[in-house]
């Protein structure tokens, strides 16, 4: 009986791959606007995702070329919601929970996304609420203060306030030099306080017009009848000025980076090696989100089950690609167990990196890898606002929504040899940032 019911679950766990592993069918169009729009129609619930991707992210300083201004992207992600013309300051939120829905957004360096779910008989509120975004939301001074506090709160409670909150900051700022990936996302908050009324107008006018943006209309829906929707709501936005970028590119590390930060939150230090590599686009980044996966994703991962398993060197010990646009950063991260110093547990992190770079990672660890990445990929896939997300994300960044279909090819294509070359080319300890952070008190470790 047992045997019998583990056959009926491994094939209840292939039967349930497949139906969910299946092609996401889309349809793309432009406005005259320059609005790029996709369309998903997927009716096996009554529900549907409206939302709205810009090309703008916490790498596009606002302010002037003379006093530029950190952290505006991820301002707007809340300023946007103060109200329009025509939604009074205050209501946004009470129009979607009182027609059954829910909303949110998100920043990252590289793009801000804002979307809204709805029962499906609430598309056309979805879409017009949008529309109101884009066309005339009112960036006034009341709303300003206001959001100038909320992001002042949130920066407070999640990231001065909060053990290791500065990890990533202290990382990019000593892993980039010249880029804006240098600075936090949040921003700093004398850059908003020191910000002028039309300081903010002048950012939303350069960044947040309809050719600067992905429409994503996924769910339950009737195409044709979506379509017209759109064009309804958007067609007449008026098209905004293209916006350039000219960043400055970053020289090759070539030495290592020694560097200390002071957390005054936390009692355990930790250190992290930190290397700059490819943008999210290059084929060598899909490799590092292999190889981390391979060190640290799990409990019997490599890191995990030497030095917190089985030597017990540590109380965490991991890996992980920080995927972004332009530039990446791959992470090694401890947190010291006992007496061992933060030099003895690099020291035992790299040995494993030598490892790869010396011998090809064993064929069940890459059955494994592969095992864990078509599961990453049926989970993406998921449910209509990750679907949404994706078909956004892949046309903005990736100049391809196919890649929601296609992009499991590429993991699925990469070899136990290219994981070896791929680690000796970017993970050596000349080309890092080696940096210990330490609680305030501490001095040296």
């Amino acid at each position: 009986m047992k045997k019998c019911t583990c056959i009926l679950a491994a094939l209840v766990l292939c039967f349930g791959f497949a139906a969910n592993a299946q092609k996401v069918e889309f349809e793309e169009f432009n406005l005259d606007n320059g609005l790029h729009v996709i369309l998903h129609q997927d009716k096996t619930a009554p529900v549907v995702t409206v939302g709205v991707m810009y090309d703008v992210g916490g790498k596009d300083l606002g302010g002037s070329p003379e006093a530029p201004r950190t952290g505006f992207a991820h301002f707007f992600e809340h300023l946007l919601f103060e109200g329009t013309k025509n939604i009074d300051r205050g209501e946004w939120f009470t129009i979607v929970s009182s027609n059954g829905g829910s909303n949110n957004a998100n920043t990252s360096l590289d793009r801000t996304y804002y979307y809204e779910v709805f029962p499906s008989n609430n598309l056309e509120l979805g879409l017009w609420m949008e529309s109101e975004r884009m066309l005339h939301p009112v960036i006034d001074q009341v709303g300003v203060d206001t959001q100038n506090e909320v992001v002042k709160e949130e920066k407070r409670l999640r990231y001065d306030n909060s053990p290791y909150g500065q990890f990533l900051f202290a990382v990019s700022d000593n892993v980039f030099q010249k880029h804006p990936y240098k600075n936090k996302n949040i921003g700093e908050m004398q850059d908003l306080d020191d910000s002028t009324l039309e300081e903010f107008q002048n950012y939303f006018k350069k960044w947040y017009g309809p050719n600067n943006a992905t429409l994503v209309v996924a769910g339950d829906i009737n195409t044709k009848d979506a379509k017209a929707l759109v064009k309804k709501y958007f067609k007449d936005i008026p098209k905004g000025n293209v916006p350039t970028r000219d960043f400055a590119t970053e020289e090759p590390i070539t030495e290592t980076i020694d560097a200390t930060y002071y957390d005054p939150n936390i009692q355990i230090p930790a250190i992290i090696a930190a290397y700059r590599t490819p943008g999210f686009k290059e084929r060598d980044s899909y490799v590092l989100n292999m190889v981390s996966a391979y060190l640290s994703d799990g409990k019997s991962s490599k890191l995990y089950k030497k030095l917190v398993d089985e030597q017990k060197m540590a109380l965490q010990a991991g890996a992980i690609n920080v995927a972004q646009q332009d530039y990446s950063i791959y992470a090694l991260l401890g947190l010291p167990l006992g007496d061992t110093s933060l030099d003895t547990l690099l020291a035992e992190m790299d040995e494993e990196i030598v490892k790869m770079q010396n011998e090809l990672i064993s064929e069940n660890d890459y059955q494994k890898l592969q095992n864990k990445f078509e599961n990453r990929f049926v989970n993406s896939n998921s449910s209509i606002q990750g679907i949404a997300s994706s078909l956004a994300t892949y046309y903005t960044l990736y100049d391809d929504v196919n890649l929601i279909n296609s992009e499991i090819e590429i993991y699925r294509s990469i070899t136990r040899q290219e994981i070896q070359d791929v680690v000796k080319k970017y993970l050596n300890p000349n080309q890092r940032v080696e940096l210990k952070y330490l609680p305030k008190e501490t001095t040296e470790n």
